[in-house]
């Protein structure tokens, strides 16, 4: 297995963002291209990512490869790339060789970890209220709810989306479809903002975030950038009678 990214920064940015969640997954790259799916320890939420082949200059795979990595390593080594860098990523028996080219040429050796995890997938869910906003919206809102609470409610209807967050005090968020796009029936929802604000960071490599739930049901949280997708999902928080 031999891959090159010409333009590494999305790639960084993403393994900083799931490095809040997680911290060692086990990243498949096979013909299709490089792609994860990893469970937070507390069980509460999901993360999956996919970089499609195409998005490599350079693409040299021919099996499915399982690569056990700590991302606090790997994330140490990303920050060494600096713009106009390029990233060769090549598997050597348990060891993964990571070079960096710019004005000089660096090789990283990250030995591989051998992960003893149930391979997920990304439940492919039918939701009942999907909401497409710009991701900076999103991270206001987040933001704003933060201030009362550590939780916030979702709240959509055809033609109206609102978010409430309360604690002593309390705030609410009325979208209507003149600032975001709805697709939705009645749905309410209340999720952890602690969980939320790390979803949050997906704005650095998407301007647009897509959020997909229904009543008492997960959070899908989507940040696509052409072909490259960013995706959370998140348990729902149930208030005890």
């Amino acid at each position: 297995m031999l891959i090159k990214l010409d333009t590494p920064k999305i790639f960084a940015d993403i393994i900083t963002i799931i490095s809040e969640l997680v911290t060692e997954v086990k990243i498949k790259v096979n013909q299709e291209g490089m792609s994860l799916t990893a469970i937070d320890p507390s069980n509460i939420s999901m993360v999956y990512f996919k970089i499609p082949a195409g998005m490599f200059s350079q693409f040299d795979v021919t099996n499915e490869n399982i690569l056990g990595i700590n991302l606090e390593s790997l994330k140490a080594i990303l920050r060494r790339c600096k713009p106009g860098s390029f990233l060769v990523l090549e598997k050597i028996d348990n060891t993964l060789k990571v070079e960096i080219q710019d004005k000089i040429r660096r090789d990283f050796s990250l030995s591989l970890l051998d992960i003893d995890s149930e391979d997920k997938e990304m439940p492919n869910w039918e939701f009942n209220s999907v909401v497409k906003m710009d991701a900076d919206n999103f991270v206001e809102v987040v933001e704003d709810c933060l201030v009362v609470s550590d939780a916030c409610t979702f709240m959509a209807e055809p033609n109206r989306f609102v978010v409430e967050a309360h604690g002593l005090n309390s705030v609410k968020i009325d979208f209507s479809p003149e600032k975001i796009e709805i697709h939705s029936g009645n749905s309410i929802a209340r999720y952890s903002l602690e969980y939320l604000n790390k979803f949050t960071k997906g704005a650095k490599i998407s301007d647009r975030a897509i959020l997909s739930f229904s009543t008492n049901h997960p959070l899908r949280v989507d940040f696509p950038t052409g072909n490259i997708m960013l995706s959370f999902i998140l348990a729902p928080r149930i208030e005890q009678d």
